[in-house]
């Protein structure tokens, strides 16, 4: 099974990838997804979404172009790279998945790599004079990064969908499961360059490299790596403060991607997600509102499909933090399709969370230290915050953001923290239309796989 992280699949949570919608797919057989990339446009990656596979690798880019008659305001870049950085452990996915399944955190990762590559591993070739695209992703378990060039500033340009106002960093946190792109010109002296990724918020810092490789250079890269900010999170909250929508750009389509005006819609309803991380049954697992997510025995989108009673309820997943006991379930929240929704993501806890949102893209008006209150919202930036799908929230601090329920589905919401999504910081959106329209969704594949309570089923003739 594959994640497309970002991908919307619009009216299609049939193709989405992840166990609450999907199938596995047999040993020694194929799947084909058939996705339609609608009005999307922008960098992403996919990985292996199913138990703890994507701790074995397997992951990829995802560039999806503006057509081709609409505006990019930037000019074409003399090439594209992809660039997949993260944390890597020595340590198979079957060991590290044992020790999560003994009740246990993952130890300290081992290193990070660029590319599936350590030191100097991986080479990044440009022209003298040039201007190139890097389309960074964090594809990590468990760790935030941050992303810089010896000599070289980088020029911002899109994340996750949203062309961004073209703002000029050193280097760049990104948390896990973020994808920017940045533009980079080649216009230091001739030789090779040191790329950098290192860790954020741990102690000790991991490190490593890549190598910008000017085409006319003999010399090789020299000196010290660039230090980059290790710990500090105020320098990293501003740094995302500073990241706007590019309210001129067009979108996907020939309309300013500003003409969306999400700070004059009412919203219908808060939801506050509060992770933790109990202890239930003398295991170590991790929780949103107290509820630890298990996986049922059947996909739940299959599930909904069918009418197949007993896999799961409607509105076992609170819309607000318990205090009491937490507690193992297959967390299912309801919501209507067209709703537009404020979620407050608040963290307790002395780690930054990573929090993705499947079918949907977000706008992230605010975020601060300390508990959320509706006073809170007087800080929001209801004019050009950008749209995303995968936002942090820094330690003992709150994330608030605006969404359009505008896709028909049962769509996961987690940690991107793969340790926490896999112990049950994790829950499913099942965003419901009355119409049953193939206008507001389209019908289950023919193709669909059925497994669990499914199995024997029909998908449908057509």
């Amino acid at each position: 099974m594959a994640d497309r992280n970002g991908i919307q699949q619009r009216r299609n949570s049939w193709q989405d990838g992840v166990y609450g919608t999907n199938c596995p797919i047999p040993p020694g057989k194929n799947f084909t997804y058939a996705l339609q990339v609608k009005d999307q446009i922008g960098s992403y990656f996919y990985f292996p979404s199913l138990g703890f596979h994507k701790a074995a690798g397997a992951f990829g880019g995802i560039r999806i172009w503006s057509r081709p008659r609409i505006p990019v305001p930037f000019p074409p870049p003399a090439g594209d790279f992809t660039v997949l950085a993260g944390d890597w452990y020595k340590r198979n996915h079957y060991q590290l998945r044992r020790i999560l399944d003994g009740g246990h955190n993952l130890p300290f990762p081992d290193g990070l790599l660029i590319n599936g590559r350590g030191w100097n591993g991986y080479t990044f070739t440009v022209d003298p004079g040039k201007t190139y695209r890097f389309r960074i992703s964090n594809v990590g378990l468990t760790t935030s990064i941050n992303f810089r060039i010896q000599g070289h500033k980088m020029k911002l340009v899109e994340v996750e969908g949203s062309h961004t106002l073209q703002n000029t960093y050193s280097d760049l946190d990104i948390h896990l499961g973020q994808s920017y792109s940045v533009l980079v010109t080649a216009d230091q002296p001739v030789k090779d360059y040191y790329i950098v990724v290192s860790s954020r918020f741990t102690k000790p810092v991991l490190a490593t490299t890549a190598i910008l490789h000017y085409s006319n250079s003999w010399q090789g890269v020299s000196g010290p790596i660039p230090s980059g900010p290790t710990t500090q999170i105020d320098w990293s909250l501003n740094q995302a403060r500073s990241i706007r929508w590019n309210l001129t750009a067009s979108g996907p389509r020939p309309n300013p991607q500003g003409s969306y005006h999400y700070g004059m819609i009412k919203t219908s309803r808060t939801i506050t997600l509060a992770n933790s991380g109990p202890i239930i049954n003398r295991k170590q697992r991790y929780a949103v509102n107290g509820v630890s997510f298990i996986p049922a025995d059947t996909p739940l989108k299959v599930a909904d499909y069918f009418n197949i009673p007993g896999v799961f309820s409607l509105g076992s997943m609170p819309s607000s933090p318990s205090w009491g006991n937490a507690y193992l379930q297959t967390a299912v929240m309801s919501a209507n399709f067209r709703e537009f929704i404020e979620i407050v993501f608040q963290n307790w806890e002395d780690t930054v969370q990573s929090w993705h949102i499947d079918g949907h893209s977000f706008f992230v008006v605010g975020m601060d230290g300390g508990q959320w209150t509706p006073a809170s919202r007087a800080r929001y930036n209801l004019r050009d915050t950008v749209a995303r799908c995968t936002t942090q929230v820094y330690p003992k601090s709150w994330t608030a953001i605006y969404m359009a329920l505008d896709n028909v589905g049962m769509w996961n919401i987690r940690s991107e923290n793969w340790a926490r999504q896999y112990l049950g910081q994790q829950f499913y959106l099942r965003v419901y239309s009355s119409a049953h329209s193939w206008r507001d969704e389209l019908p289950i594949p023919k193709n669909a796989l059925l497994c669990g309570r499914a199995r024997g089923r029909r998908t449908r003739p057509l």
